[in-house]
């Protein structure tokens, strides 16, 4: 298997600089050499691909020595594959019929990551075996880095990722051949219904609460963000001279747009530990987990509609796409996904349609039947349960007719 380790980096402050100096060096690549296809298409009509622009990377780094030169050339490729691969989703989406998306111009907050397409070629991790007590990554132009290695490296590292979020540095290590962990069998199947009110529900009778990470946080982000939008970018001397220094905005407006981007952090870093927790437990009690096949994107459309047709419930449409996006299901469905591989279990994804109003005793599907939100009463069969409960049943008994439909096949 293939599978990420993610560990925080104790750089020194010049390494931050050099760092820093990396992301955005290989971000004016990605954008002169974005500028670079759309100038000539736009003129002569002539595509630029990967290969092309690659060829011009000797070029560009004998040019400037002090600046791109200093960095790997491979790292500076996989920049340029990254534009390529932007650009062939663009192309997919059109054929597609999708909204094309026309790949943009990476401002200083939008281009956060580097990567080493192979470990050995301008990196090196655990370069520094006369410290067996720290780990180190060693990276061109930057030097040996410090990483905080909380847990062991399985597999074989096939590249390595320097990370910005926020104030923080991390190093990603993409890893082949990584062991599987086998759980022992249980024998037990459940299906899991996700849901706002408990971020799991599980046929068995089991909620799992919803931590609500963003409700939680809203007063402290909404008071940042109002400081945000107070702080001035400074008056135009102050302007000129950040200019001059590649930076934009007065030093405490900064300070502010950190302030908010350590908060959002802070709910992501919660979200996703929940998740892991939610669904580590899952996964060691059950050998078969079904779920919904939902499509998240589709369920957290705006409903504001247009000029011509404008949408009804906006207020309460645009609350429950909150709900849901907070709640977090694409994230933990992703990694319920990886824990189930490694740990060899089976995952069943269903259609999700009338699951919430399908009587799991006689089968009744009627509106009626779901009373509230949280109560499931059969008009038929007077069958009464939690509706989650009642879904998350329906959603078990529909993975295991098609368990046996692919059994049987």
């Amino acid at each position: 298997m293939r599978r990420s380790f993610k560990f925080l980096l104790r750089p020194t402050a010049g390494q931050v600089a050099a760092l820093t100096a990396c992301l955005d060096d290989h971000r004016d690549l990605y954008n002169a050499a974005l500028e670079h296809r759309r100038t000539a298409y736009r003129k002569a009509g002539v595509t630029v691909r990967y290969g092309e622009q690659s060829g011009e990377l000797k070029h560009i780094r004998a040019d400037d020595p002090g600046g791109q030169g200093r960095w790997s050339f491979s790292s500076q490729q996989a920049t340029l594959r990254r534009l390529d691969k932007a650009f062939r989703a663009f192309f997919d989406r059109v054929k597609a019929g999708r909204p094309p998306g026309f790949p943009r111009f990476k401002g200083r907050g939008w281009f956060d990551t580097v990567e080493w397409p192979m470990d050995g070629d301008g990196c090196r991790w655990d370069c520094r075996p006369e410290h067996p007590a720290a780990t180190f990554v060693r990276l061109q132009g930057i030097g040996h880095v410090r990483v905080h290695r909380h847990r062991p490296v399985k597999g074989r590292v096939k590249t390595i990722s320097v990370k910005r979020e926020g104030s923080r540095w991390f190093v990603v290590l993409s890893c082949d051949d990584v062991p599987a962990e086998q759980l022992a069998a249980t024998g037990a199947a459940v299906g899991i219904d996700m849901g706002v009110a408990s971020l799991v529900t599980t046929s068995d009778g089991a909620h799992v609460a919803n931590p609500r990470h963003l409700a939680a946080t809203a007063d402290r982000l909404a008071a940042a963000q109002r400081d945000l939008a107070r702080k001035r970018r400074g008056s135009l001397a102050a302007a000129q001279r950040d200019l001059a220094r590649k930076r934009r905005g007065s030093r405490r407006r900064r300070t502010a747009v950190a302030r908010v981007a350590a908060l959002h952090a802070k709910v992501r870093r919660g979200r996703l530990d929940a998740a892991h927790k939610a669904a580590l437990a899952l996964v060691r009690d059950y050998d078969v987990i079904v779920h919904e096949n939902l499509q998240i994107a589709n369920m957290t459309r705006s409903a504001s509609g247009t000029i011509d047709a404008p949408g009804r419930n906006v207020a309460q449409k645009s609350g429950l796409n909150r709900s849901i996006l907070d709640a977090g299901w694409g994230v933990f469905l992703q990694i319920l996904a990886h824990k189930a591989e490694s740990a060899g279990r089976e995952l069943i994804a269903v259609d999700p349609r009338n699951t919430s109003r399908t009587c799991a005793e006689c089968g009744h599907r009627a509106r009626e039947n779901r009373v509230t939100q949280a109560e499931f009463a059969c008009t038929a069969c007077g069958h009464t349960a939690h509706a989650d409960i009642n879904a998350a049943t329906n959603i078990l008994r529909a993975g295991l007719a098609l368990r046996r439909a692919a059994e049987a096949a």
